[in-house]
């Protein structure tokens, strides 16, 4: 339908004579009905971004149908106007666009359903909630179905060491620190009290994080890695908060974590499950370590 009304608009204009494209006709007509607009105005008006307005204006000026000159109060804005050729095809361009009306309505009439209604009804849907979001939440839900959270065993020791090394090594370097909790987690981790959560996703485990137990009352959120071709499945924010209620089953009411800054994306999926940046935090194992932060679970 789309390529259809593109190649008959053109015909349409080829009917009146008119030197236009079809693309050019909303900031055209509405530069010719209230000239001495900016280009931010005109968007504004039509609906369209300031960067497609500008290219359709630079197109006009080309073809000397209108001009574009710095305003007498702010010369850092330009106003667009009709230039002489282009207010003569204002009368034809208003017959013509009263015709297309009419012609559209008798189209529509011809129609179960209004569709400029549901064109509005849908711009109207999508500027509260984008396509992209609408779409990532649909894969969510279907990707969420799939996702399977499990706890440690022995045999997940390697993917847990593979999957912590690929984003320590991206980053920083693997420090000892690193190694003695990847190398042996029962050892440090386990038997200290703490404990593990995998993700698996179609049969590959794709995330872990850990919580090591600090004292009676205190945990570390740790070793917390997913897999890079499973990034923005939401695994992350899964597993956190899969740690956060085992750290309650546990009796926690503090939970705490070290990171860096250049973690954007895990920085913003810590604050998303509550922690906050603490001033005064102990002392870190960790070279990488320039954050730490916390959440109280009472």
């Amino acid at each position: 339908m789309s390529e259809q009304l593109t190649v008959q608009s053109a015909e349409v204009y080829a009917l009146y004579h008119l030197p236009l494209e079809p693309r050019w006709f909303p900031v055209f007509y509405t530069v010719a009905e209230q000239p001495g607009q900016s280009i931010g105005e005109l968007a504004q008006h039509v609906g369209h971004t300031h960067a497609a307005v500008s290219q359709v204006v630079k197109e006009l000026v080309k073809q000397g149908l209108v001009t574009a000159e710095r305003g007498a109060a702010d010369l850092r804005r330009s106003v667009i106007r009709p230039t002489e050729k282009g207010a003569a095809l204002w009368p034809a361009l208003q017959a013509q666009a009263a015709d297309v009306r009419q012609a559209t309505d008798a189209l529509l009439a011809e129609t179960r359903h209004n569709l400029w209604l549901a064109i509005g009804e849908a711009e109207h849907a999508l500027s509260r909630r984008d396509l992209p979001s609408r779409v990532k939440a649909v894969r969510d839900r279907r990707v969420g179905h799939e996702i399977e959270l499990l706890a440690y065993a022995s045999e997940y020791q390697a993917d847990f060491k593979r999957l912590n090394l690929q984003w320590i090594e991206r980053y920083f370097r693997v420090e000892p620190a690193d190694l003695r909790a990847l190398d042996h987690p029962e050892e440090y981790i386990l038997a200290r009290g703490g404990y593990i959560a995998l993700a698996a996703y179609q049969g590959t485990i794709v995330g872990a994080c850990a919580l090591l137990r600090m004292d009676a009352h205190t945990y570390e959120l740790a070793k917390m890695a997913v897999a890079p071709d499973a990034q923005g499945l939401g695994i992350g924010l899964r597993l956190g908060q899969a740690v956060v209620a085992k750290a309650r089953a546990l009796g926690a009411t503090r939970l705490y974590l070290e990171s860096n800054t250049r973690l954007g994306p895990a920085l913003n999926l810590y604050y998303k499950l509550g922690f906050q940046k603490t001033v005064a935090g102990t002392p870190s194992p960790y070279e990488r370590c320039n954050i730490q932060m916390e959440l109280f679970l009472t």
